[in-house]
């Protein structure tokens, strides 16, 4: 072979033009034959193996299992020398991924636009787009908030409903961190919730951090207007606090699965193997999510929801109690699933799926 190769995603589906990798045969730097499978890759229609179409050497491979890549992405390139060094060919040069790194695509792309250094991630993790904005958002924020004093198990809770009775018991079983009061804007200062004092609004944040409590949990559930869940985070984040995952000690998730920062983790819920859980999201009681599901940031899933394998659920999206999602099924961005619905078939962006119903509606006689 004289010239070294583009290995491009082809189009599988004329309606998606995205496909997932679900199965990943190489590495960079290992030697292939011609017709050697590459990956697998997979829409809700087809799947398809993609091969080398020469002997050569993997260069510059561009993809992890779990990625989304757009037709004509490339995965990869196949050279005579494992040591050739891909052109810069435009937008489609990227810097290399450092080894060990799992990182989406649409992340990769996002922390490329943003100029985050690659090599700054962290390697433990799958690095998601979600995770990348909040990485930059860190970046701008947090360092001067961070000076002085620092409590690493203090904690407060912010918002003084019902979420947050629940996450006061939790982080009590837990046994992680010390809770020191409640932020609520709608309570008064020096209120008590479950003995914990109301310390007052967001406008004490300030006052918490130098003081050195610079950990919160994000109590306002946000169910029919997760904008308020969002918000909430983003006033954390600006007066640089982090918010760490907390996890029932009831709950089951398996070594395998993946949880982003400020997940809330409910009593006996159920996480399956190589799932991953978004930045903020929450998996209430008794819920289930099952094996390899995607789940973006922000998403509530309400107690006894029942997410079979291999579901995608978008950002912001509420699943509502007793729901049922079937294998496979994506669930798009903001959508909302109302109590005890059935949902068979992917759910558009947006959407409402009625109480009770089963998805698809049934077309009219």
């Amino acid at each position: 072979m004289s010239d070294a190769f583009a290995v491009l995603v082809p189009l599988l589906n004329t309606n998606e033009p995205e496909a997932r990798v679900v199965q990943l045969q190489v590495r960079a730097g290992e030697k292939v034959e011609r017709g050697q499978v590459l990956c697998t890759l997979e829409t809700t229609k087809s799947a398809v193996e993609l091969e080398a179409g020469a002997e050569g050497f993997v260069v510059a491979l561009a993809a992890e299992v779990g990625d989304r890549l757009r037709a004509g992405d490339r995965l990869c390139w196949i050279a005579a020398d494992p040591d050739w060094k891909p052109p810069d060919d435009g937008p489609r040069a990227e810097k290399a991924v450092p080894h060990g790194l799992r990182i989406t695509q649409p992340a990769r792309r996002l922390a490329r636009e943003l100029g985050l250094d690659l090599g700054t991630l962290d390697q433990g993790t799958l690095i998601t787009e979600a995770d990348v904005r909040r990485l930059s958002l860190d970046h701008e924020t947090v360092p001067a908030a961070a000076e002085g004093e620092y409590d690493p198990v203090a904690l407060v809770i912010y918002g003084g409903g019902g979420h947050g009775k629940s996450l006061i018991d939790l982080v009590r079983a837990a046994g992680r961190f010390d809770l020191v009061g409640v932020i609520d804007d709608r309570l008064n200062p020096g209120d008590d919730v479950m003995g914990l004092e109301v310390l007052g609004g967001a406008e004490m944040l300030g006052d918490l951090a130098a003081r050195g409590v610079r950990q919160a949990v994000n109590a306002v559930g946000g169910v029919g207007n997760v904008v308020s869940r969002v918000d909430v985070f983003r006033r954390l984040h600006e007066a640089g606090f982090r918010c760490p995952t907390v996890v029932h000690p009831t709950s089951v998730i398996e070594p395998s699965a993946h949880l982003s920062e400020a997940v809330q983790v409910m009593p006996r819920a159920y996480i399956g193997s190589e799932s991953h859980i978004g930045y903020g999201s929450i998996v209430n009681t008794a819920a289930v999510v099952s094996h390899d599901c995607q789940v973006g940031s922000y998403v509530n899933v309400a107690p006894g929801a029942l997410i079979a394998g291999a579901v995608e659920i978008g950002d912001r999206s509420l699943v509502g109690m007793g729901v049922t999602v079937n294998l496979e099924v994506r669930v798009g961005q903001d959508a909302l699933i109302g109590n005890g619905a059935t949902v068979k078939r992917d759910v558009p962006d947006g959407a409402v799926v009625r109480a009770g119903s089963i998805w698809p509606p049934r077309e009219a006689a």
